[in-house]
């Protein structure tokens, strides 16, 4: 059974960049400052990627449909796009904490964790580091960025979220356990709308709820995903900082301009979408064994549906096969088909198969 003793601290940073797209939009554009800016679409089938905070006074979130955002908030103001530029920020940024420590796990391009537990200044105190890493960051890109430090992965993301924008907190080994007693389970990252529902349903409502749960109910319940859960309950998280993380998945998805019904157009728009996920998966020397497809209908109801092959696809023919082999017991569909993604995962080292092969010859 896992007790607070199981705790293995570490000075771990999460750092968050606070509203980056916008942000960068609103710094490189003196126009946008102060006024409500979306980074999106604003068509009608346009999505919100990033709202500033002005933005988000109105309601106006990310993953936002466009039109949704427009009227919560009739001032808003959308600029397209332009990742280019956010990826060459990122890359200063990640300059910066390599200032302070290789240990550097980056979760996107506006957020990473740190393990500054041995650091290249000799900085004893992680808090100090984060205000010098914040600062060196606002000195370079004229950015804000929010800051969590605590003794575990977990609790630091927790922590960055506590004094946003432009500030930082910190959950001490002392203080972790009872901050997530008190913490409502919906605020946990990693707990999902959906998984915050089945929780409530079976009366856990706050970490403290999620403590006097047995770890035999919660892996009846939640299956692997129930030892997660009762050990962050107790506020234990000993995954280390991971510089290389391996990646899991490539995918792309795509919302359309009207709702589609008939197979041949989704089937053209799945084929440049396996288009998109094979170039990344051949820049990345990487192959896959699963396909999942994601399709979103007119009235929002979402459904997956995924397969998983014997051998790594070796051609984007191929995954372009199993791709509409899972889009075809759908049709005919009765209601349209606003999005649909296609996802790849499973991923295995294309060099190291190409070389296997070579062995068997």
């Amino acid at each position: 059974m896992a007790t607070e003793s199981d705790i293995i601290p570490r000075k771990i940073i999460h750092v968050d960049m606070d509203a980056f797209y916008a942000s960068v939009e609103q710094r490189d554009d003196p126009h946008l400052r102060g006024r409500p800016v979306a980074v999106g679409g604003s068509e009608a089938r346009g999505v919100v990627a990033a709202a500033s905070y002005e933005a988000r006074a109105f309601g106006v979130r990310s993953a936002m449909a466009s039109i949704t955002a427009k009227r919560r908030c009739p001032d808003l103001i959308f600029v397209p796009p332009r990742f280019d530029v956010y990826r060459a920020v990122s890359a200063q940024i990640r300059e910066i904490f390599a200032e302070h420590t290789d240990l550097i796990e980056p979760l996107s391009l506006d957020e990473a964790y740190l393990d500054v537990s041995e650091n290249k200044h000799g900085i004893e105190i992680a808090s100090e580091i984060a205000t010098i890493i914040r600062a060196r960051i606002k000195e370079v890109t004229g950015l804000n960025a929010s800051a969590g430090i605590s003794y575990c992965k977990f609790l630091a993301k927790m922590a960055s979220d506590l004094n946003k924008p432009n500030g930082q907190a910190v959950i001490t080994p002392s203080k972790g356990p009872s901050f997530v007693e008190a913490l409502p389970v919906k605020r946990f990252h990693g707990v999902g709308p959906a998984t915050a529902e089945k929780m409530e349903r079976l009366g856990i409502l706050t970490g403290a709820d999620l403590k006097a749960k047995p770890l035999a109910f919660l892996q009846q319940h939640f299956g692997k995903a129930g030892g997660w859960y009762y050990r962050i309950a107790r506020g234990i998280d000993n995954r280390p900082v991971e510089p290389d993380r391996p990646r899991k998945s490539i995918g792309a998805e795509d919302t359309f301009e009207t709702d589609l019904f008939d197979s041949e157009s989704v089937y053209s728009e799945i084929s440049a979408l396996v288009a998109k996920v094979w170039r990344l998966c051949e820049a990345k020397q990487l192959r896959a064994r699963t396909v999942t497809l994601k399709v979103k209908y007119a009235d929002f109801q979402r459904i997956t549906r995924s397969r998983t092959v014997s051998q790594p696809f070796q051609t984007a023919a191929q995954v372009d096969e199993l791709s509409r082999a899972l889009l075809d017991p759908l049709f005919p569909v009765e209601k349209g088909i606003r999005l649909v993604g296609v996802t790849v995962s499973s991923l295995e080292d294309a060099v190291g198969i190409f070389e296997g092969q070579l062995a068997l010859l």
